[in-house]
């Protein structure tokens, strides 16, 4: 036989041998008796207390919030405060031009005088029947006049002295001393911030589960590390058709004045504790849109065991279909696995030697 023959066909004994090697180690590790385990960690699903949160974003508002204006056309007098000045309710804000309206209400309080003068004399007369009670009640009525004109002057003088509605701070100032101001001009912005909402958005499928009283938590790129604590106040009356979302308030206390108006707040709602069936997040293998973990049988081996997972929140995952309390699964090396694969924990205690007989 030619050398060549000869190489030839060593080299397909060898192939042939190679191939019946390989299904020998094939059958054996479908038989379970040519597994070597794989070293995984377990953990045993229990339930445990949780509460479910919403995220949402929301915006940070005023509890009282306006733009102060003026009622009248005139020139500005005086101005009482300076820009992000702390005012009380009533403080004075800006004084008017009003030297012609001090005029004319002097020149009423004047006629008032006069006309309460002439109605007690005649009242004196007619009660000696002097006169005749028409012309008593015609005076009282001239009186009454000549008061209300006071007082509509005292009004009118009133409107030229702009006082602060609420306690709060101001904003920017925009008028000065002498600027002509008309109603409508802005002066200053005005927010009462000791106490602030917030609102956001909630998901119609979770309007059932949000009630006020709730915990609401808010944290701002602004603040890094710090954490706003509030409750829901108020739940809004209508969905938006838009969104399919309802507008939730929270109330914020915010006695350092932290919180300012406009700002916008990473918002989280917790809904009251209750119990769950809890996982870690990592043990969830997810595949397409199926979700499953490996269930450690009581031969060592695994099984798939897919799962209905509800809410995620630090590292946990609920399960709400699929599992039951005493399962034990595999958390770490779940990418080694296949179905019927044998695992061992590298995390599991070893067994304490039995104690020796005195």
């Amino acid at each position: 036989m030619r050398p060549a023959s000869v190489f030839r066909a060593s080299c397909a004994l060898a192939f042939v041998i190679a191939l019946a090697a390989c299904g020998r180690d094939g059958a054996a590790r479908q038989n379970g008796g040519g597994d070597r385990p794989v070293p995984v960690t377990t953990t045993q699903v229990r339930m445990q207390p949780w509460s479910d949160t919403v995220l949402a974003l929301g915006n940070v508002k005023a509890r009282e919030s306006i733009t102060v204006t003026a009622k009248v056309s005139e020139t500005v007098e005086k101005v009482h405060f300076d820009s992000g000045d702390t005012v009380a309710a009533g403080s004075p804000l800006v004084t008017l031009t009003g030297s012609q309206q001090q005029a004319a209400l002097e020149q009423a309080e004047a006629a008032a005088a006069e006309a309460d003068r002439l109605y007690q004399r005649q009242n004196e007369l007619a009660a000696q029947q002097l006169i005749a009670r028409s012309s008593l009640d015609t005076q009282r009525a001239a009186r009454d006049v000549a008061r209300a004109r006071v007082a509509q002057m005292r009004a009118d003088i009133g409107d030229r002295v702009i006082r602060a509605p609420f306690g709060g701070v101001l904003g920017i100032r925009q008028i000065s001393p002498g600027s002509l101001v008309t109603p409508g001009t802005a002066i200053a912005t005005l927010d009462d911030t000791a106490r602030v909402y917030v609102d956001f958005p909630v998901p119609e499928a979770m309007l059932a589960q949000v009630a006020v009283g709730q915990i609401v938590s808010g944290t701002s790129t602004a603040y890094p590390g710090r954490t706003f604590d509030g409750k829901v106040s108020t739940i809004d009356a209508r969905i938006d058709e838009a969104t399919r979302a309802v507008t939730v308030r929270g109330d914020f206390a915010n006695t350092d004045r932290a919180l300012r108006p406009g700002m916008l707040l990473q918002v989280t709602l917790t809904r009251p504790q209750r119990d769950a069936l809890l996982v870690p997040e990592i043990s969830i293998v997810q595949v397409g849109t199926d979700s499953f973990v490996y269930r450690v049988k009581p031969d060592g081996t695994v099984e798939r065991a897919d799962v209905k997972v509800g809410t995620r929140r630090e590292g946990l995952a609920e399960v709400a279909e699929g599992l039951k309390a005493g399962d034990r699964i595999v958390v770490d090396g779940t990418g080694k696995l296949r179905v019927g694969s044998h695992v061992t924990d590298i995390k599991a205690e070893p067994a304490k030697p039995a104690a020796k007989q005195g």
